[in-house]
Parts: structure tokens; C-alpha cells; sequence
């Protein structure tokens, strides 16, 4: 994918996830370049990235641009623990947020929860993460998963692909959403989890899975 392409996917993700109800004012994207680089989304609301606006080339290792954000540093720590990963989404949804108040994150208790097996990592701080050391802790945390709920700020994804990024995204939230039921219905040591088994068989990429989200969040986009 050449540099413009990825501009426009940047784009579209960002967008995306406001459209989705997964960032409001807040939040922001990325995609790998390649092992030395990454393009992350305009430093503003997600929502309100305009058609042609471009993002920042920001390096795997080193400081960070003029007028990028502080917390794309999470960015940095995971391209540059995990090679396999091409797309990574920040964000602050509703029932994720309203989840970690309480010192929980999702479980694998059914079909979109079981991509995060057995449970989402959870970052304690409270603070924003605006530091290297606390970008490190992150990306610790979260180690081979593919998401992290950043302590009472939002949550991480990282997929293969823009397309699994996203989706993984939606998938979170609509997790936590399903957690916070059942902890309201008194459920949470009654209700059935799934096994590593079901959870591995269940969170396949096959048929499309993360093409068909990304077409649904991006209906309708001006690009």
C-alpha cells in the first residue's frame, strides 16, 4: 500500500470509529509502514478528520513529531514489540469506560469477547499516558494480546490489518457491553465462560469477519 492509500485507510479508520460510537472527542489511529515508521491520523477529534487531511509519519524509535500527540507513544511500544501488527486504534467507548471504573475488563463469554481470550489486560494508572515509562507499561501489559484497556482512559487495539484494528475495537466494546449485563444480573460467577478450545475455534477471521465491520463503520464515508 503506497503512502497516500495509507492516508486515506487512516482516515477512514478514524472516522470509523467515531461513526461507531467508539471515540468522541478523543482517540486515534495508525498503520505500519514499514519496520522503521508508522502513519498515525490528524492530532483532533477522530470525527472531524476531513477528506485530504493528512496524518503524521512518526518513527518506531525516537521522539516524537511536532504536534503529535502525546499518547501515540503506546503506538511506538507495540510496532515495536510486535512485527506482526499493522493497525492500531486508541479509543474511549462507553461500556469500556464504565467497566474499568471498576477494575474489570471483559471476559470471553460469547462470540465477539472470544478474539480476547481469556480476559482483556488491564493497565491500573489512572493518568494519561504520556511518557515513555508508561508507554512501555502498556505494552507490556498488553504483551501478545490483541487489546488493553489503559486504566480508566479507553482501551488499545492492534490487528494485521486496518480492517482487524477496527474490528477488534467494536468487538471490545460490544464485549464490555455484555460484561456490564451480567454483573448488573448479579451473573458473574453463574454464567458460563468459554473454554480456551471454543474461544480459539470461535474467533476466526475467516469469511470476511473484519472486511464486513470495516464496510459497515465506513458506510457512507466522504473518501
Amino acid at each position: 500500500m503506497n503512502f497516500e492509500n495509507n492516508q486515506v485507510v487512516v482516515r477512514k479508520m478514524a472516522r470509523a470509529l467515531a461513526r461507531g460510537g467508539l471515540a468522541n472527542a478523543y482517540g486515534h489511529c495508525s498503520v505500519r509502514m514499514d519496520e522503521h515508521s508508522f502513519l498515525v491520523c490528524a492530532a483532533q477529534s477522530p470525527g472531524l478528520i476531513k477528506s485530504g487531511e493528512a496524518g503524521s509519519v512518526v518513527p518506531v524509535v525516537g521522539d516524537l513529531p511536532e504536534g503529535v500527540l502525546g499518547e501515540v507513544r503506546m503506538h511506538q511500544q507495540i510496532y515495536q514489540r510486535r512485527p506482526e501488527v499493522r493497525a492500531i486504534c486508541r479509543f474511549i467507548s462507553p461500556n469500556v469506560l464504565a467497566l474499568s471504573a471498576m477494575g474489570y475488563t471483559p471476559k470471553a463469554r460469547h462470540g465477539f469477547g472470544s478474539y480476547f481470550y481469556p480476559q482483556v489486560p488491564f493497565w491500573p494508572d489512572p493518568a494519561l499516558i504520556r511518557n515513555d515509562q508508561a508507554a512501555n507499561g502498556v505494552a507490556q501489559t498488553m504483551g501478545g494480546a490483541c487489546a488493553v484497556v489503559v486504566g480508566c482512559n479507553g482501551a488499545v487495539t492492534a490487528g494485521e490489518t486496518p480492517e482487524q484494528a477496527l474490528t477488534l475495537a467494536w468487538f471490545l466494546e460490544d464485549a464490555a457491553r455484555v460484561e456490564l449485563a451480567v454483573l448488573a444480573a448479579g451473573m458473574a460467577d453463574k454464567s458460563p465462560l468459554m473454554s480456551e478450545d471454543q474461544a480459539r475455534n470461535r474467533a476466526t477471521w475467516q469469511g470476511r469477519i473484519a472486511e464486513r465491520m470495516w464496510d459497515y463503520l465506513t458506510a457512507g464515508d466522504p473518501e
